[in-house]
């Protein structure tokens, strides 16, 4: 049931396609980044997810699909979180990112002022990273697998709705185009398989131009793999997000901690 539940998620939540850019700074990435600034992180955020799922189970997709808007884009640095000004038209309000649930912003807000609200947490923890832990934790209390998160992100400097322009792929792009997208930035076609499901990757192909048997044929060992061993699945797609979670990581004079996830210091 709950192996049924998580593939469910994937179907409602990852109704995207993948555009990643190439990253050489997740070196700095590392699990208990804040086992000495402030090691109750991770369970504050779980917390707040919890509570956020009991409220609305729309608190689950949106939050994925937040995490993957937002490292799409600039990397997974939170800027699809920073609002518009009256002189800046933020990441958040382009078209293409106009249908993300506000729960999945809500979440990562609401963790936020909580890890603050920790002795010795304020102004530690980055938004960015917060983002990547309430990721997993949606991924875990809906049925689907926990697995260690690589923290140590920095928020990025700039949010424009510009930067946004052809980093999503559209409706009519084929396989070979997505594949090509993942390969350039150290993803390979399992990877796009795994976070996406196969399911996704047929609703992409009904709603464009390219031939659907070009991608059951070249999916159909993975996917059918993965329907006898879940295990192999899982294990596939903590591999993706992993490697998803090192794309566009902000360090040194890149990227700050925000003291409000929403506007940039």
């Amino acid at each position: 049931m709950a192996a049924s539940r998580f593939h469910l998620l994937l179907v409602l939540s990852l109704t995207l396609s993948l555009c990643l850019f190439p990253d050489t700074t997740w070196a700095q990435l590392r699990q208990n980044y804040y086992a000495s600034s402030c090691p109750r992180v991770e369970s504050i955020v779980r917390g707040v997810v919890q509570n956020k799922i009991k409220q609305t189970f729309v608190t689950i997709p949106a939050t994925l699909r937040l995490f993957f808007h937002d490292c799409f884009v600039q990397g997974c640095d939170a800027s699809v979180i920073v609002a518009s000004t009256a002189t800046n038209k933020a990441e958040k309000d382009h078209s293409d990112n106009l249908s993300l649930a506000g729960d999945g912003f809500d979440t990562v807000i609401k963790a936020k002022a909580a890890v603050d609200a920790t002795p010795g947490c304020k102004n530690k923890v980055s938004c960015a990273d917060i983002l990547a832990i309430a990721t997993r934790d949606v991924i875990a209390l809906s049925g689907g697998p926990s697995y260690p998160v690589e923290l140590g992100r920095l928020d990025g400097l700039s949010s424009t709705a510009a930067s946004v322009n052809r980093k999503l792929p559209q409706p009519t792009f084929s396989l070979n185009q997505l594949t090509a997208m993942f390969a350039a930035n150290g993803l390979s076609q399992t990877d796009m398989i795994a976070l996406s499901g196969m399911t996704i990757i047929i609703v992409i192909v009904l709603n464009s131009r390219a031939p659907i048997t070009d991608i059951l044929s070249r999916s159909k060992p993975t996917v059918t793999k993965w329907a006898t061993d879940s295990q192999a699945f899982q294990q596939a797609f903590i591999t993706a997000m992993t490697k998803l979670g090192r794309v566009g990581v902000k360090s040194g004079r890149n990227g700050n901690i925000r003291q409000d996830c929403a506007v940039l210091a």
